[in-house]
């Protein structure tokens, strides 16, 4: 016979055991969309402790939707190798051009990136970042999103990350975070975030992967915030730039991760 109150204890136990064993990591993620899932993947399955706090009830970021609510999405031949790898289906549309279902692309990856070993939480806001006195990004300060939407004034938790990486798309909200509340000066031209350019896939597709970097100690930046850190084009619904930055954020953290300091 079924005893809600054994259902409650249940989810309340195992998550809390989860949350509590996130509160220090080798990596934390912001943004639960296809470069931060991805990053997360790599990250995982080379042993690298890794979670990702995502601010929304679902995951994928804008991949759900594809391009204006039709629920495909296109990716080039770079980014059916990662696909391939993930498991999900594409099919070819023209010489060099493949589309796959978006739902089966997020809901694939992120079925991949939990069982790789990462940790994923949904509804959970990442509202400021933790420096030390090296100037260095060391965590990450969360609260539950409800309490953000409900404008409630309730103080947040904190949780230690060797590195950060902010993958929370168009806004980069991570990086802004640091040139607005630090006042310091990002690994870009003009110092500071410079916001994405109109619409031009082939240009913002060749330069998410040399954008994708650490800008700032202890901070890599990862797919749409990346070109937007760095002012390149946006791409729409094209998505095999957001794969490869993911792969590529989690190869630069893999790089610096046996550098750091431990606090």
């Amino acid at each position: 016979m079924l005893d809600d109150i054994t259902i409650s204890k249940a989810i309340t136990e195992s998550f809390m055991k989860d949350f509590l064993d996130a509160m220090e990591v080798d990596v934390a993620i912001g943004g639960a969309g296809p470069a931060g899932m991805t990053a997360a993947y790599y990250l995982a399955r080379e042993g690298v402790k890794t979670v990702i706090f995502e601010r929304q009830l679902r995951v994928g970021g804008g991949m759900p939707g594809g391009g204006m609510m039709f629920n495909r999405i296109v990716v080039q031949e770079e980014g059916k190798k990662l696909l391939d790898e993930f498991n999900v289906e594409t099919k070819e549309y023209v010489n060099g051009y493949y589309i796959a279902d978006s739902l089966e692309a997020v809901s694939t990856i992120c079925s991949n990136t939990i069982k790789a070993g990462a940790r994923i939480f949904n509804l959970i806001s990442v509202e400021d970042v933790m420096i030390r006195e090296d100037d260095r990004i060391t965590g990450l300060v969360l609260n539950w999103s409800a309490a953000s939407l409900a404008k409630l004034h309730v103080d947040p938790l904190t949780m230690r990350a060797k590195m950060v990486i902010d993958a929370t798309g168009h806004a980069s909200e991570l990086c802004q975070i640091v040139v607005n509340k630090i006042g310091a000066k990002l690994r870009t031209k003009a110092g500071r975030v410079i916001g994405e350019k109109p619409m031009w896939a082939e240009v913002g597709e060749r330069a998410i992967i040399d954008n994708t970097q650490e800008v700032y100690p202890g901070l890599i930046v990862a797919g749409m915030a990346a070109n937007a850190v760095f002012g390149a084009p946006r791409m729409g619904p094209i998505f095999g730039g957001m794969l490869l930055s993911g792969k590529r954020a989690a190869e630069v953290a893999i790089g610096i991760l046996p550098r750091m300091k431990v606090y």
